[in-house]
């Protein structure tokens, strides 16, 4: 086997503050990883500029300027987290032979590049990484992530448990992956739906090294939604047993009442009817959102909307050719 080129994706937004720290660490690692003889020198760092409002792509093109190791690219917008992801996986997969996805925060141990690239060289095709444990949360962020690693399980999704979005990809499973044309992206449940031969590496999750996190709980509450959604139909089939359930237990009321008037025992009273009403009207209201969910995104698929689009190159500068 020849010496893989890897491409360490890295999606940005809003980054300044923490960018010339962890820029640094990425390099380091190939530079490492290339001296071991474990990937080629032709090896790269790909930051992916997600519409930040700041001044991280302009760090990112003096960085592409200072070092043939950086490149960057930048999307017209900002599309979220997982569609600056995408970008970075499909714009590098004919350039390289595995790429390494990772956030720019320096809160993924890059030591465990060494062992994904080695699971590569062993014959996997993807390579999760993995948190060994959540001692760096708060008990409420640590319990409403395993919360969510269960219940996606449960409804069906195929996620691995305490993995994010740190993983190790060939191109083989990218050039595969490219045919998944879904809109609403969610890709540590997606990945795992190409198959191959995979395996995981435990690493231990650090704190920060600068800046503020860009996943606040109103974030990653919609991200949740988003892929249980996006690949499961449990819900819609939850919704179906509740109104079987609602309907056989109307049923029994029906016979219920007919009895007790033909007993001449009927009892008079609004309270006992507006509650029944109230509940009724709130359950048929939540199966309404559900259905709701599910039609929005057939809206959003049909649509067939691109899922990113780039706007510049750092090798490739665009140049208005009016300046007027």
């Amino acid at each position: 086997m020849k010496t893989p080129v890897l491409y360490i994706i890295v999606p940005c937004y809003n980054e300044e503050a923490v960018l010339p720290i962890t820029c640094s660490l990425f390099l380091n690692k190939i530079t490492e990883l290339a001296g071991k003889g474990k990937i080629s020198d032709d090896s790269r760092v790909l930051f992916v500029n997600d519409g930040s409002r700041d001044k991280t792509w302009q760090i990112i093109t003096d960085l592409a300027g200072q070092d043939k190791h950086f490149l960057g690219i930048s999307q017209s917008r900002n599309r979220g987290h997982q569609n600056a992801v995408l970008a970075g996986l499909m714009e590098a997969k004919d350039r390289c032979d595995i790429t390494i996805s990772i956030d720019c925060d320096g809160q993924d141990d890059v030591g465990a590049m060494d062992a994904m690239v080695d699971a590569y060289l062993d014959g996997c095709e993807v390579v999760y990484g993995v948190r060994s444990k959540r001692d760096t949360d708060t008990f409420f962020k640590r319990f409403t992530a395993e919360s969510f690693y269960r219940l996606m399980n449960w409804m069906g999704a195929e996620v691995v448990f305490n993995h994010a979005d740190y993983r190790l990809i060939s191109s083989r499973v990218l050039r595969e992956f490219a045919n998944f044309k879904e809109v609403n992206i969610f890709l540590r449940g997606m990945i795992p739906l190409v198959g191959f031969k995979s395996t995981s590496v435990y690493y231990e999750r650090h704190e920060r090294l600068a800046g503020e996190s860009h996943y606040p709980l109103k974030k990653m509450l919609a991200l949740a939604f988003d892929g249980i959604t996006s690949l499961s139909v449990k819900p819609i089939r939850m919704v179906t047993g509740l109104g079987a359930f609602f309907a056989i237990v109307s049923f029994i009321g029906v016979i219920w009442a007919i009895v007790m008037a033909l007993l001449g025992s009927t009892v008079s009273g609004w309270a006992s009817t507006i509650c029944i009403v109230c509940f009724m009207g709130g359950v048929q209201l939540l199966c309404l959102g559900v259905i709701g969910e599910y039609i929005g995104k057939i809206y959003l698929e049909t649509k067939a909307r691109p899922r990113y689009i780039i706007s510049e190159r750092t090798w490739a500068p665009y140049e208005r050719k009016y300046h007027g």
